[in-house]
């Protein structure tokens, strides 16, 4: 099986056919508009009725032949081009009708997935199946801390002995975790649906399971949130839209399923930017608690901020291009973006088949170990989804690892890792593919807009939330013919081969929010964990000083099915440092330090273009994600 390209596997015309009279239909009905009472003469030359049509500036021009140049097509002659038209019109469009009618009645990409399967595996590498769970480190000595402030900023593995130990019931610890949800939310607005009944229904389970001798793990009894892309059965799944605001789908997603099975506890579906794309819901806007007068780049912004402010323990989000990775590294948590299929995706809104991802947010690699332990496999449902036979982080030895630092890399990380005995080496990934950005937008906003068809027909889209991010990205994508569709997958698994040659490391440390390596890293499907190395005083602070900060983090990749490797240079990493313990201000921000309500791109990105989570604006406009 060649890799990391897309995959025809059950198809019952030629695939790039298929794809052809898909994206063809919308070129179909523009002709038929531009083309207006034109007719076709005998000689086989098109004469439209006016020659103006298309444009001012343009004389005696077909406006079927400007319809072709709109897909830099326009190398047919009027005969050829009126053969297209009727054959399209005999033939495409309906196909592409029936194909609609068929899979595109419903929005979302719940259903019926593409089975142009995205495989991200190196060489001739074959996923085993997971054979064990990873082996956790035990704690002794864990105690109830007096405060719930102190409690709910304690990790994982710490709230999991505590309940192991009966210190704490689990429907005490949801209490809490849901009382601080509802004390913050009207600050943060990272809450779409307090899933309250739910929460105590499991609590209980829990802890009447514990007390028949029944312990299910470190997660057993945990209050968690999901971001609201995730569906579970009888409570509504928004998608941050207010078009689907009022949705209830009765699909109980494999990921909440999973860590329904390993005792966790949801406590609240949070906010997701509109359709997965920035930071604006039809609720408001998620801010960050470091600095509450700045909103984090991307859509699982809710997912980040609650964790950083001690809301839940932890919280799943989700990755296209840059959305664990960016609300991660703003609001100073530790998260994964695993390798692309390690997660299945059942239940989950898709943009992209082989470009979306599912991810912790957390306050340590450790507990971002224990998550992806959880939710780790194979996912009947998702034809990409996979079981990944990864090693125990716990057990790696990393004093057997060579590992590079770019020019961006934040050094006490190279530092830290060195001294403790990893081969730190200079390093530098080289490849010659210099539009990665092209690639992966070609590719997100198609598949999004086969998962929205019938949303953008029905005209839908006019009420979407930021009129120039998904309306205008999806009917550009309307524009893009199948043929440069499969030549920008070319182009990718080009770039995964370069990649593959250059990673001559086993890890590399670099900058997580530098825009090269989020597209790079997406299209390859590799694996980063997103880790904080300290913070700054934020720009302009008040006269007399202000407790918000900017945080500072990096990225510890490695290759895909590697992200055991990743997670145990991080955990090696916060072993020694606190900067993951931090806690954020939101309770005081200090002397005179007055909230002006207004938009703030984080300094990091403050000299940098913003073009994707998903979906590409400038910064500083009115609608940084």
């Amino acid at each position: 099986m060649l890799w990391g390209i897309l995959l025809p596997t059950s198809l019952s015309l030629p695939w790039t056919r298929l794809l052809y009279y898909f994206c063809l239909l919308f070129l179909i009905s523009s002709n038929r508009l531009l083309a207006g009472t034109g007719t076709i003469m005998d000689s086989g030359e098109y004469s439209p009725k006016n020659n103006g049509e298309c444009s001012e500036k343009i004389n005696e021009v077909s406006p079927l032949k400007c319809a072709f140049a709109i897909f830099d097509a326009d190398f047919f002659n009027d005969a050829k081009i009126a053969e297209i038209e009727k054959g399209a019109t005999e033939l495409n469009i309906p196909i592409s009708r029936a194909n609609r009618k068929l899979v595109a009645s419903v929005n979302g990409g719940l259903h019926d997935p593409s089975y142009l399967v995205f495989n991200p595996e190196w060489g001739n590498e074959q996923g085993q199946s997971k054979s064990k769970r990873f082996s956790y480190p035990s704690l002794s000595g864990i105690q109830r801390p007096e405060s719930e402030e102190d409690i709910a900023f304690m990790t994982v593995l710490e709230l999991g002995e505590l309940i192991k130990t009966k210190q704490i019931t689990s429907e005490e610890l949801t209490q809490i975790f849901l009382h601080r949800l509802k004390r913050y939310n009207h600050v943060l607005e990272a809450v779409i649906t307090y899933t309250e009944e739910l929460a105590y229904k499991q609590a209980k389970e829990a802890d009447e399971m514990l007390a028949r001798g029944i312990y299910l793990g470190p997660l057993h009894g945990i209050p968690y949130g999901l971001k609201d892309i995730i569906s579970v059965p009888q409570y509504k799944t928004t998608w941050g839209s207010k078009t689907f605001k009022d949705q209830v789908l009765d699909i109980e997603a494999s990921v909440f399923k999973k860590l329904k099975s390993a005792g966790a506890v949801l406590v609240a579906k949070l906010a997701t930017g509109s359709l997965a794309y920035g930071g604006i819901w039809f609720g408001g806007r998620t801010r960050n608690p470091w600095n509450i007068e700045e909103y984090p780049i991307g859509s699982s912004s809710a997912s980040a901020a609650s964790t950083s402010a001690g809301m839940v323990p932890f919280a799943i989000g989700s990755e296209t291009c840059g959305s664990i990775t960016y609300p991660a590294a703003s609001c100073g948590v530790t998260a994964l973006r695993p390798t692309f299929g390690a997660v299945g995706r059942t239940g989950v809104m898709s943009i992209s088949e082989s470009l979306d991802k599912i991810g912790p947010f957390c306050r340590s690699a450790v507990d971002c170990t224990i998550i992806l332990d959880a939710i780790l496999g194979k996912d009947p449902d998702d034809p990409s989804s996979k079981d990944i036979s990864l090693d125990d982080p716990f057990s790696v030895d990393i004093t057997n690892l060579t590992v590079g630092y770019l020019d961006d890399a934040e050094m006490e990380v190279v530092h830290i890792l060195e001294s403790k005995g990893v081969k730190m080496v200079p390093f530098k990934l080289n490849y010659t593919v210099n539009h990665v950005q092209g690639i992966l937008s070609f590719t997100m906003d198609v598949d999004m807009l086969a998962h929205f068809d019938e949303w953008q027909r029905s005209g839908e889209d006019d009420f979407y939330e930021a009129q120039d991010l998904w309306p205008v990205e999806l009917r550009r994508a309307r524009m893009i013919p199948a043929v440069d569709y499969v030549q920008a997958q070319r182009a990718r698994g080009k770039l995964i081969r370069e990649i593959r040659e250059s990673f001559t490391v086993d890890a590399f440390i670099g900058n997580a929010t530098d825009w090269e390596k989020v597209y790079m890293g997406n299209l390859v499907g590799m694996p980063v964990v997103i880790v904080p190395t300290g913070f700054t005083k934020i720009s302009n602070p008040p006269p007399d000083g202000s407790r918000r900060r900017t945080t500072i983090t990096t990225g510890i990749y490695a290759p895909p099915n590697h992200d055991h490797i990743a997670l145990a240079l991080a955990m090696a990493y916060q072993s020694v440092t606190e900067h993951h313990k931090q806690r954020p201000p939101i309770d005081d921000l200090g002397p005179n330090d007055i909230i002006v309500d207004s938009i703030s791109t984080p300094d990091y990105l403050s000299s940098q273009t913003i073009p994707c989570l998903e979906g590409s604006v400038p910064s500083g406009s009115a609608v940084t994600m």
